[in-house]
């Protein structure tokens, strides 16, 4: 008797064209030949969550409440477990955890424990990431406990990083992309042997043939993840 499919809840909307990267990716990644071959994933996407860099610098409302009623709606609906299309609001994976009683699967760690099985030598990465995340600590907390460096933009170079960001959700993509690139360069400059794009938006403008060391892109890394669980 054949084995039957898991269905994906995919908490998304952080921002709308990230999310949909990820369900493009899902579809690409899938051998099909008829409708019936796809993946079952029911996606909420939510771009009212409130803003989860201001909400972890404590300057606007916790984006919790918000994501742990999506991922109740999506195990209402269904789903058999989640993932979320968005490092940052990973700094609220309590909240969401805390609301279901499916496996909630992180993005995060999915990231670090790619990059210790395909590169397992590595020391030091360097991780182009919202604010949220990098004030949550989120991978320098994850590559810490596995022995790994991690290299991050700081002070201007987040302040420019977070405009830029917010330049590729404003669908400023093409301006954008040379910016993204540097501040990638200028991690590389400082170590970093593989370069994380621990945002969502950043593998909208940055691609591994603008850099000359290995690109770990989370969105498809979160895409392996949901076809190893199906």
């Amino acid at each position: 008797m054949a084995q039957v499919q898991k269905t994906v809840g995919v908490i998304g909307g952080l921002g709308p064209e990230a999310t949909l990267d990820f369900f493009a990716k899902v579809i690409a990644r899938t051998q099909a030949k008829t409708d019936q071959d796809h993946l079952h994933l029911i996606i909420n996407n939510n771009p009212k969550v409130p803003n989860r860099n201001e909400a972890v610098a404590g300057t606007g409302p916790s984006a919790g409440p918000a994501l742990a009623e999506s991922a109740a709606a999506l195990e209402r609906a269904g789903a058999d477990f989640l993932v979320m299309v968005c490092n940052a609001a990973h700094a609220f994976q309590t909240h969401i955890e805390a609301a279901i009683s499916i496996p909630f699967i992180s993005m995060i760690e999915a990231v670090v424990e790619t990059t210790l099985s395909t590169f397992p030598d590595i020391k030091q990465v360097g991780v182009l990431a919202a604010s949220g995340c990098l004030d949550s600590e989120l991978y320098q907390k994850a590559f810490a406990k596995r022995g790994i460096k991690t290299l991050i933009p700081e002070a201007q170079l987040r302040t420019r990083f977070m405009h830029l960001l917010y330049e590729i959700k404003a669908g400023q993509k093409e301006q954008v992309k040379p910016k993204i690139r540097d501040l990638a360069q200028d991690l590389i400059g400082q170590g970093a042997e593989l370069i994380i794009a621990g945002c969502t938006e950043v593998p909208l403008v940055l691609f591994q043939a603008d850099l000359q060391v290995p690109l770990l892109n989370s969105t498809d890394v979160l895409v392996e993840r949901v076809f190893e669980l199906v």
